[in-house]
């Protein structure tokens, strides 16, 4: 089979295409094949040695991916060969199979696509937890938004919206603030220009966003701290900006806010049952048409490594979805 492999960590162009051979389905695992795996920021970070998780070399990246049944392992249970599923893999998934621990595999709907599929565990999954499990957010608060044109960053703004929630967009030029509107932004804010913090507090009359969600950090996340309400509730999400920041706890004395750090695999793993419910409400909310994954770009293999260049960069929007199997599917 085909695979997107990491030989060494360092440049994500130095990842390459390589033959390699098929996986085996083992006990309580099945063999998938792999119709759609998006690319994460995790991804871009464990290629390059950068990430909390280092996988022994040479593997092969992605964390999520669509596909169909094609191998039950001894031990699983409830799943038929040429079952429609995603997955969470952590690694594996931009290749043209990928065997999977049972546990970290659901059904998919036939209405929906793969390059959805693909693109709807990880950053749903996340933005459903931070925002309802972890901030408890209510209805006709306001949500702050960073890095909202972004995989999760859109996936926070349908969730909030579905919630009841008013939300602000922050993103850095014109075309992600249109993607953001697009998603269900209410209003939006460029966080390059000049104490943009004040556009939020004359958006929200001077008292700031009850809830930030904070996916990007570095230099951003002072200045939106600075601009959440009194006893607002701060996301600690991830950080895409490349450093981690170090605010000044006094801005959380002064108005009694609250940091609040999400860590949607490991309450994933300590919380399983509340994990299935939360991806059961998801599905139903996207069969209904209330959430739409932003697919933006879809790859095939050779593309994969490129298109985690514009993702490291910050060029990309919304999700970008390689597909492993296209070039052979379409030579049948």
């Amino acid at each position: 089979m085909k695979a997107l492999v990491c030989h060494a960590y360092g440049p994500i162009e130095n990842l390459r295409v390589d033959e390699m051979n098929a996986p085996v389905a083992g006990r309580d695992q099945l063999l998938i094949d792999v119709m759609a795996a998006s690319i994460n920021f995790p991804d871009v970070l464990m290629v390059q040695g950068l990430y909390q998780v280092k996988p022994p070399l040479p593997f092969v990246p992605g964390a999520e991916l669509a596909g169909t049944v094609s191998a039950i392992g001894e031990g699983v249970e409830g799943f038929r060969i040429g079952e429609r599923v995603v997955a969470l893999t952590g690694t594996g998934a931009f290749a043209e199979q990928c065997a999977v621990d049972a546990v970290n595999v659901a059904p998919w709907p036939a209405p929906l696509g793969f390059d959805v599929g693909a693109s709807f565990v990880l950053a749903y999954g996340t933005s459903l937890h931070a925002l309802q499990t972890v901030a408890r957010l209510q209805a006709g608060e306001t949500v702050l938004v960073l890095g909202a044109a972004g995989g999760v960053g859109i996936a926070a703004i349908e969730i909030a919206k579905v919630l009841g929630a008013r939300v602000i967009a922050a993103a850095s030029n014109a075309d992600k603030l249109r993607l953001a509107r697009e998603a269900g932004a209410d209003e939006t804010v460029d966080y390059t220009q000049p104490d943009w913090r004040r556009a939020v507090e004359t958006l929200t009359d001077g008292r700031g966003a009850d809830v930030v969600y904070d996916a990007v950090g570095g230099p951003y996340t002072e200045p939106a701290l600075r601009a959440t309400a009194w006893r607002g509730r701060y996301l600690v999400v991830g950080f895409a900006a490349g450093d981690i920041p170090k605010p000044p706890l006094n801005l959380a004395l002064l108005k009694e806010r609250i940091i609040l750090g999400v860590f949607w695999g490991e309450a994933m793993r300590r919380e399983p049952r509340q994990h299935a419910a939360n991806l059961r409400q998801l599905t139903e909310w996207i069969l209904a048409g209330r959430l739409r994954p932003a697919v933006t770009e879809r790859v095939p293999l050779e593309g994969a490594a490129a298109a985690m260049s514009r993702l490291a960069s910050r060029q990309a929007m919304g999700k970008l979805v390689v597909l492993p199997r296209e070039a052979r599917e379409a030579g049948r």
